[in-house]
C-alpha cells in the first residue's frame, strides 16, 4: 500500500569519519548524525547506554525520530530479546534515499534487513524478524499521545537550536508519563537546559562520556516508586 507524505525535506548524502553515511538537511543546516561517525555515535548513545542497560526478556523501545533508520537497524541487529520498536517521524525519507545508505555494508549485515525497515508500512505493526516488531508512526511528537509504557527511549530529535519545542519540559513530561518503571532515555545532547527539563519532568539524569568527537551525553532514568 502506498503512503503519501505531506512533509518532506531536501537532503544530501554525506560520509562521516567512520565511513558510514549520514544526510545533511538543507533547510536546517544540520546532519542527521555526528560527522565524527554515524554508526559509532548511534551504537554508543542508544545501544550501549540505553538498550543494553535494560535486563528484560521483552523490551518496548520508543524512538523519537526514525530518520535514516540507523538506530532501528542497530537495535534489530542486537535483538537477542523480544523487541517491540515504535518510532515517530514527521518527515519520512523517500525509500530510495534511505536504502542507498551504506549501513549494511559497513556493519557486514544483510541489506534486505535494512531495506525491510524502510519498506515496512507506516502506521501499521510489521514483523521484521521473529523477535523484532516495528511500528512506524508518521506523526508529530508534540501532538502525539502515547497509550503504552516504554522501557527504552531513544531521543534523537534535531538539536534544541533547530527544534526547541522538542526539548521542552512539556516534551519530557510526556515521555516520563510514557515510561515504564526504571525506563532508560538517552540522547546525544548534554545541554544544561535539556538536563534541567528532564529533571523537572521527574527523571533522574546523569552525564556520561559521549561518543568520539563529543565530550558528554545525557542518560535519564524513571526511578521506580516502591
Amino acid at each position: 500500500m502506498s503512503f503519501a507524505f505531506k512533509h518532506t525535506r531536501s537532503v544530501r548524502l554525506t560520509e562521516t569519519a567512520d565511513g558510514s553515511h549520514s544526510l545533511f538537511v538543507e533547510e536546517l543546516g544540520e546532519h542527521y548524525h555526528s560527522i565524527n561517525g554515524a554508526i559509532q555515535e548511534s551504537r554508543h548513545i542508544f545501544i550501549k547506554n540505553a538498550l543494553n542497560q535494560v535486563q528484560k526478556k521483552d523490551i518496548r523501545v520508543l524512538e523519537i525520530g526514525f530518520g535514516t533508520g540507523l538506530n532501528a537497524f542497530l537495535t534489530l541487529l542486537e535483538s537477542r530479546k523480544n523487541i517491540h520498536y515504535t518510532s515517530l517521524e514527521l518527515y519520512p525519507l523517500p525509500v530510495e534515499t534511505a536504502i542507498a545508505l551504506n549501513y549494511p555494508e559497513i556493519l557486514n549485515a544483510e541489506k534486505a534487513d535494512f531495506e525491510g525497515l524502510h519498506l515496512a508500512e507506516w502506521n501499521k505493526e510489521e514483523k521484521i524478524s521473529s523477535n523484532f516488531t516495528l511500528y512506524k508512526l508518521h506523526s508529530d511528537f508534540t501532538q502525539c499521545e502515547f497509550s503504552e509504557n516504554y522501557d527504552v527511549i531513544y531521543f534523537d530529535a534535531f538539536s534544541p537550536e533547530k527544534q526547541p519545542e522538542m526539548w521542552s519540559e512539556v516534551a519530557f513530561e510526556k515521555l516520563y508519563k510514557a515510561s515504564a518503571p526504571n525506563a532508560v532515555l538517552t540522547t546525544y545532547c548534554a545541554k544544561g537546559s535539556v538536563r534541567r527539563a528532564m529533571q523537572a519532568a521527574g527523571f533522574a539524569v546523569e552525564r556520561l562520556p559521549g561518543p568520539p568527537g563529543k565530550r558528554e551525553m545525557l542518560r535519564a532514568v524513571k526511578t521506580a516508586i516502591l
